[in-house]
């Protein structure tokens, strides 16, 4: 049942505290259900509004402040999450617009300590699903598979400026990369570009020396009206189903050693610096 994030929050202190005082040690982790925004009134604008994302960190404090107090040191998990409650929003949960909630969702859940965090829905329900009626894979599908594969659990601190103070529709999150698919040392670069305007990030030094795989998300038609597509190019190559059973190569475009890195309008994705060596990487 999809609730309300009000909803869902609000009542997180009188139900689950309760049930935290006496029957903590019974249970690994306790849940709980986060979406931004009602289905059935959003906008192709509030999936693009930066303070509509920063919701997400005042909630999780609230949960994980209750959790702390009732049941130090328990792990907390989002337990079902998506873009929009009420079964999602149509033309938008499905397209490419629904992967900057999505990956600022996985971003921000793990910098704020959150363990676990629980995609709704794969298949069938709603306008959230992640594949298709006919089985074909959606934006975020591609996008969490990507995640999967190159983001490792540790989290970096990362301070992201501009020249007029914090960027809002630039949102970054540094990670340790996955060592099943990169050597010790490397990080990841989580990268979201919220804006009709192309951006540039200037690196530190511990990266700024490292080749670069990149692997940069677009929809497959430009500007705004792009965004509402339910197909999404990985370096400007269309993703799809080889056949019924086999995805392609999810290859990043190596890039060499600079100073900057370009992030296209209405962009997403990761940059992974191949020799960075972080220690606490390795």
């Amino acid at each position: 049942m999809d609730l309300p994030t009000d909803l869902v929050t609000n009542s997180f202190p009188c139900v689950c505290c309760s049930f935290l005082r006496s029957g903590a040690e019974a249970i690994d982790a306790c849940t709980w259900h986060h979406y931004y925004v009602n289905g059935k009134d959003t906008s192709l604008e509030d999936f693009l509004d930066p303070d509509i994302l920063d919701t997400l960190a005042i909630k999780t404090n609230e949960v994980l402040e209750k959790v702390q107090q009732e049941s130090p040191g328990k792990s907390v998990w989002l337990g079902e999450t998506s873009s929009a409650y009420g079964g999602g929003a149509a033309g938008l949960s499905d397209t490419f617009v629904s992967g900057f909630m999505w990956l600022d969702k996985l971003g921000l859940g793990a910098r704020l300590g959150l363990d676990v965090v629980m995609r709704q829905v794969l298949f069938g329900s709603g306008s959230y699903h992640l594949i298709d009626d006919n089985l074909d894979p959606l934006p975020d599908y591609w996008l969490s598979v990507l995640y999967k594969k190159l983001v490792g659990p540790e989290v970096l601190k990362l301070l992201a400026v501009s020249d007029s103070g914090r960027s809002k529709r630039v949102r970054l999150y540094l990670h340790c990369a996955n060592r099943q698919s990169y050597t010790s040392g490397a990080v990841v670069l989580i990268f979201m570009n919220l804006s009709r305007k192309p951006a540039r990030i200037s690196l530190p030094a511990l990266v700024s020396s490292s080749t670069v795989d990149a692997f940069v998300l677009q929809s497959i038609e430009p500007g705004e009206e792009g965004l509402k597509s339910r197909s999404v190019q990985l370096n400007g190559v269309l993703l799809k189903m080889m056949d019924d059973k086999t995805i392609p190569e999810l290859n990043g475009a190596q890039l060499p050693p600079a100073e900057h890195l370009k992030l296209p309008a209405y962009s997403l994705g990761f940059f992974v610096f191949l020799e960075a060596q972080a220690p606490a990487c390795s």
